[in-house]
């Protein structure tokens, strides 16, 4: 879905939504306007995963965090795609993409504990060998909140490498992986906007983080 349409239809129906959910689908699009033009890949990766999160975060002290949060949402978008978008991007134009994310060593939390010497190396092997099994699960069932799930892990870590400067400005070393999830995310999030839009009363989306406070 294009951007601008995407706008239009919000702007067409968001006296149907409540402040909360109002601000949080504007925050959302703000940020995808902002990723539709820019040209770096690093810079449009951040803006992406702002407008993931003004779309599924929660107060702060809502379910202790944001992997439980991420389930969530996930969950509940998945169970609302009655058109099947997000399925047809998970399994068919994204697939190839998705897949060299899961694979990618560099992505999973556990490598990284293990190289700061958080755990062992048998707890890093374990954790690799649990996670793949997992994934082999899903796969097997067809899960599509389960894929999401797999890779929304992934690109939290890729997110905290960026964000804390854990990787150097345009690098070649992760130039692909940035690529790829660029990719993914200008994909999903217009379509996950566009479920909860749908959908808006249907589930409690929740207070979003910093509401407008009008003094």
């Amino acid at each position: 879905m294009i951007i601008t349409e995407l706008e239009t239809h919000y702007k067409s129906i968001r006296d149907n939504f409540n402040e909360n959910f109002r601000l949080r689908i504007h925050r959302s699009i703000s940020w995808l306007k902002r990723a539709e033009i820019e040209e770096n890949e690093d810079m449009k990766f951040v803006s992406l995963w702002i407008a993931f999160n003004a779309a599924y975060a929660k107060e702060l002290s809502v379910l202790g965090g944001d992997r439980i949060s991420f389930e969530r949402f996930l969950k509940s978008l998945c169970s609302l795609d009655k058109a099947g978008k997000i399925e047809h991007i998970v399994w068919y134009d994204s697939r190839q993409a998705i897949g060299k994310l899961l694979d990618n060593k560099f992505l999973l939390k556990a490598f990284w504990d293990f190289h700061n010497g958080k755990i062992s190396e048998i707890k890093y092997n374990n954790a690799r060998a649990k996670s793949i099994q997992n994934f082999r699960l899903v796969l097997e069932d067809r899960n599509t909140a389960g894929i999401l799930l797999f890779l929304f892990d992934r690109l939290y870590v890729m997110r905290n490498q960026i964000i804390h400067g854990g990787s150097t400005y345009g690098s070649s070393t992760n130039r692909d992986q940035v690529r790829d999830s660029c990719r993914i995310l200008t994909a999903l999030l217009p379509e996950m906007l566009q479920i909860m839009m749908n959908n808006h009363n249907e589930v409690d989306w929740g207070k979003p983080f910093y509401p407008v406070v009008k003094e």
